[in-house]
């Protein structure tokens, strides 16, 4: 179930939160990506109490499923769970992936952050992942310093595994159809989304982008 809902939001557009501390202002901004065609949504706030990632959480839970998307928590499995979220995602510091889905449970999403590393992204379908996300790219604000895989990393994925492939890292409407080409199923993308004066026609043209693989 949670691997056909996977296939089912995985695809295109994956907006990625900004810490924001205005819940008001968040939800105001993924609405307007939600408008712009964004199908999943995944909520990342590395600052906020425990009190404000859950009242966030469940109020972007409520946007989502107004829109026929997804929500996705990062990191914070207790938060996803409270939230009632369609998923978790999990990167080299959180829970395995093992204990994210035994945690959420089998119809929940799960995905897994594999940066650079095609063989930790076949242990995650080994072990129940939904989708595995690689990256960064390009050159990112949010982490300068995150590892940067060679773009057919993307192109090997995409011959091995089964599972959707998303690609993150200082994505833009100018390089989104590079990353279609060689195989990913998604592109996350913060900055060049949330940053934008009109979110709505930033969601648009990147979705344009790497839907025409231009």
């Amino acid at each position: 179930m949670s691997a056909t809902r996977a296939r089912l939001w995985v695809r295109g557009l994956y907006a990625v939160t900004p810490d924001i501390a205005d819940t008001e202002r968040l939800l105001q901004l993924t609405r307007a990506a939600l408008s712009g065609g964004v199908r999943v949504v995944q909520y990342r706030n590395k600052v906020a109490s425990l009190a404000t990632l859950l009242a966030q959480a469940r109020e972007l839970k409520n946007l989502c499923a107004a829109h026929g998307a997804a929500l996705i928590v990062n990191d914070y499995v207790d938060v996803a769970i409270e939230a009632d979220a369609d998923g978790i995602h999990v990167g080299r510091d959180d829970r395995s992936c093992i204990d994210a889905r035994e945690a959420v449970g089998a119809d929940k999403i799960v995905g897994v952050s594999c940066y650079d590393n095609l063989e930790n992204a076949r242990a995650a379908e080994r072990n129940g992942a939904d989708y595995v996300a690689f990256g960064s790219f390009f050159p990112s604000r949010v982490k300068p310093g995150a590892v940067r895989p060679p773009v057919d990393l993307l192109t090997k994925a995409k011959a091995e595994l089964t599972v959707p492939i998303v690609a993150i890292g200082g994505i833009t409407a100018e390089n989104a159809g590079q990353l279609g080409r060689a195989g990913a199923d998604a592109v996350a993308v913060i900055s060049a989304l949330f940053e934008a004066t009109d979110v709505t026609a930033a969601a648009r043209k990147v979705i344009a982008s790497f839907e025409s693989r231009s």
